[in-house]
């Protein structure tokens, strides 16, 4: 490919490029990774990977990525694609429009699957590998048209981080490397393209820097990997995961002032020498490895705490629609224009499903009053989304903010626990969206708490209260006309009453507004 800048181009998904199928050959940590995203992106899966137990490994990511997808966001996610499991390599290309070949890191096997994947598959369907380190170029080397081959590399868990290095070998054709970015750009990833054919690409070789780095403070006992990791994740991780490196130099100036001052220069860096790595040194990294689970034990899985923080990471960022949280907040928007068009429910309340998170417990193992807001606003997100329609610009579209919540406890929710909230609208006019919340268990008739909201309509430029507009106000008006034919909620429009006054409330009392334990 010619020596262009590096792609990472920022448009909006179109449903169109999402493929019909995928074809992955591997269905290990890697194969699994992408089953999932592609999966719950609603594209279907044709798994190959004569391994016995590969389907298991698969329906664990699954169920680890639709867990995190619950956290990550609040958007309705398609129907999920079907997953299955064929006995061919030539089964799982037939008729798919990408193949995602995540087999092991041996040049040799590389070559002969992705030669055989090329004569079984379609003319012009890509061929993806998501090898980390090996060149394209020695990979084509046994394809009969590798025109349509290049790698696509992703970090693991696959289904969670957004970087997919993009690297074309000498025979790819460039039209192929652009379907590939719009693909991945189209399951909420962001598509790097490799300026040049390289080893170990480029977040790869970032990360083997840093690694030799920490294995020389190992090796002089300068820090131990609990001190390694904790100088790392309390310091420029984070400001890496934000804004990145080089913005902070502030253009040429500063660039040149940085490199001159600190690059390659001792004590900062040994990047030339290598330590000895053998039994006694690998016996005392693993020693302390083995400590630093001991003195960090999680009540969950190590899979499902990363998959906790880096959710929580990637939407604090979204709320600033900036770097990874960008492309999370483009994602959803590719999403909503996805779906289906809504019907107006038949005197039903909106329904959202969530489940509770572990951040949302507090110290009496019970979810904490921020949740029941949170869900609340969950509610109102599934309201405002039907009201917009599907593919409306959202910045342009209705903008709600809460003026009033009037919250009553009737239950308790615990981790894990399936909610549905159903919302009711109560009234609405040009401004003001009155709303009714009813949150409870999944399948379950009682109420574990109620949520009363009154919400202005706000102008998303000037900030100020202004009249809903068409065609948003015709669909709220409708929604509203039709959630008249319910009953209105018993305890709606209740103030706060204190019949206590004066005198203790009794375990009775706390019972009914279900804080008893």
């Amino acid at each position: 490919m010619s020596d262009t800048s590096t792609l990472m181009l920022q448009k909006s998904p179109p449903a169109e490029n999402l493929p019909r199928a995928v074809g992955l050959v591997g269905g290990g940590v890697i194969g699994g990774g992408w089953a999932a995203r592609f999966i719950l992106n609603g594209v279907n899966v044709r798994l190959y990977d004569p391994a016995p137990n590969a389907l298991e490994q698969v329906e664990v990511a699954l169920k680890n990525a639709r867990r995190a997808y619950r956290q990550l966001t609040l958007v309705t996610l398609p129907p999920e694609g079907s997953l299955n499991l064929v006995e061919s390599l030539a089964d799982a290309v037939r008729d798919v429009d990408l193949v995602q070949e995540s087999a092991p890191e041996h040049l040799e096997i590389k070559q002969q699957l992705l030669a055989a994947a090329g004569r079984a598959a379609a003319p012009c369907t890509l061929i993806c590998s998501s090898t980390s380190g090996l060149l394209p170029s020695l990979m084509q080397a046994e394809m009969d048209d590798p025109a349509c081959m290049l790698v696509a590399h992703p970090f693991q868990p696959v289904y969670l981080l957004p970087l997919v290095e993009l690297c074309a070998g000498t025979r790819t054709a460039p039209e192929a490397l652009e379907r590939a970015a719009a693909i991945y750009r189209a399951v909420g990833m962001h598509p790097l393209v490799v300026r040049k054919e390289v080893d170990g690409f480029v977040a790869n070789r970032l990360h083997e820097a840093v690694a030799r780095e920490a294995l020389w403070l190992a090796r002089d006992d300068v820090a131990s990997l609990q001190e390694i990791d904790d100088a790392v994740r309390y310091s420029w991780a984070l400001r890496r995961a934000a804004i990145g490196s080089y913005r902070m130099a502030n253009g040429r100036a500063g660039m040149r002032e940085s490199v001159l001052r600190w690059s390659f220069k001792w004590p900062w860096s040994r990047l030339t020498e290598k330590p000895d790595m053998g039994p006694a040194f690998l016996d005392k990294v693993a020693e302390q490895a083995d400590a630093l689970v001991k003195l960090d034990p999680l009540d969950i899985s190590p899979a499902e705490k990363r998959d906790d923080l880096l959710v929580a990471l990637l939407q604090a960022l979204r709320s600033q629609r900036y770097g990874p949280g960008e492309t999370l907040a483009r994602w959803e928007q590719g999403l909503r224009s996805r779906a289906p068009q809504r019907v107006a429910p038949d005197s039903r309340p909106l329904r959202t499903l969530r489940e509770v998170q572990h951040n949302w417990i507090d110290g009496n193992g019970h979810a904490s009053e921020s949740s029941y807001l949170l869900l609340c606003g969950d509610g109102t997100g599934t309201v405002v989304g039907y009201i917009r329609g599907n593919g409306e610009d959202i910045a342009n579209s209705a903008t709600y903010y809460t003026v009033e919540t009037h919250l009553r406890h009737l239950g308790e929710l615990r981790v894990g626990e399936r909610i549905e909230v159903l919302t009711q609208v109560l009234g609405a006019d040009d401004k003001r969206l009155h709303l009714f919340h009813v949150i409870k268990r999944e399948g379950d008739d009682k109420p574990a708490a109620t949520g009363e909201q009154m919400l202005i309509h706000v102008d998303p430029k000037t900030r100020r209260s202004a009249p809903v507009q068409s065609p948003i106000r015709e669909r709220l008006m409708e929604l509203a006309r039709l959630h008249a034919q319910l009953p209105r909620p018993e305890k709606s429009g209740a103030s706060i009453k204190m019949p206590w006054v004066g005198a203790a409330r009794s375990d009775g009392d706390l019972r009914e507004m279900g804080h008893g334990n």
